[in-house]
This record gives structure tokens, sequence and C-alpha cells, in this order.
């Protein structure tokens, strides 16, 4: 795991941020918390979160347009979610949650070993996700390199002088047309 990376935790009552601390302590995640939607969207744009433990209903921003603003950025729309409530799950709230990409809704107070489940899962196929993401630019990169580098062979006529040459590599169709003309 990336030691730049952690779990961040909204919830705007701190009995319910420390269970949540207490719950995840043992996964060895460095965990950090927020106690408003806009502290939480502040943190989330600094970078460095792998994963949002986030509460629905709070003053201010809830819940639910945090997640609205993240998968609006593209540097945060891939973030998992799970989205926390004390209230109870109606179909509105299931149907906005899981609509906006939302892993999971999880009922207060929660089963810290359903959780630390969900939260090791959710969070470690997140970084495999980066990594590979991390991997594909880096080979990509070799991939460019190396094509630049490599002197391409020139190209030979076609034995039929009728046949027209082969269309240069990039060249698009109003560059083709340009040349016939």
């Amino acid at each position: 795991m990336p030691s730049d990376t952690r779990v961040l935790i909204v919830d705007d009552h701190e009995d319910t941020l420390y269970a949540l601390e207490s719950a995840l302590a043992p996964l060895g995640y460095q965990l950090g918390r927020a106690t408003s939607g806009d502290e939480a969207l502040k943190q989330v744009l600094r970078g460095q979160v792998g994963l949002l433990l986030l509460d629905v209903r709070m003053p201010g921003v809830s819940g639910l347009e945090v997640v609205r603003y993240m998968r609006r950025v593209e540097q945060t729309q891939h973030i998992p979610v799970i989205l926390l409530t004390g209230f109870g799950v109606d179909q509105e709230l299931t149907t906005a949650a899981f609509g906006l990409g939302v892993a999971d809704l999880v009922l207060k107070p929660v089963d810290p070993w359903a959780l630390r489940t969900k939260v090791r899962y959710l969070y470690d196929t997140h970084q495999r996700h980066l990594a590979l993401q991390r991997e594909v630019h880096r080979l990509r990169t070799l991939v460019r390199e190396h094509t630049d580098a490599t002197p391409r062979p020139p190209r030979l006529p076609h034995p039929d002088a009728r046949v027209p040459s082969q269309r240069p590599v990039g060249a698009h169709a109003g560059e083709l047309e340009k040349d016939r003309t």
C-alpha cells in the first residue's frame, strides 16, 4: 500500500469518527478524518485519498453532494465511496447513491468485521487499478520512445506502377485528396 494514500472518514459526530477509526485501525491503513462535506471535498481534491467513508446526512454539504461533485472531477471520479447512514435506507437514497457509482451503502451502527472486509477489498482494488494505470502509461511511453528512436525502413514502390503508393503514416483522408488534385 502506498504510504501517501489514506482512507478518509467523514462524519459530523466525533463519537462516530472515533468508532470508525477504531474499527479500521487493525487494517493498518493511514486514516484521515473530516467533520463536514466541505472539509472532505478539500481533502479529496488535495489528493492522496484512496477510499472515502462518508456520512449521508451532514449539515451544509451532504454526502450525496460530495459524491456528485467528485464524479464530475477527473482526478476524483474513480475514488471508491462507502456511504454511511443512521436514518435507514429508502429507495430514493439507494437509487441516488448507486446511480452516482457509490460502492456500498452501510447502515450505522456498522459491523466492524464487515466494514473492514469491504474497506480492504475496495481500497486494495483501487490501489491495484492505479498501479496498472501507471504501468500502462510507463509502457506506452517506452513504446513511443522506441518507435521515435527506431529508423523506419524506406517504403518500396509497388512493382506494378499503376498501383498508387501507400498512405504515408499519419496521413488523413483530407490530405490524400489534396495529393490527388
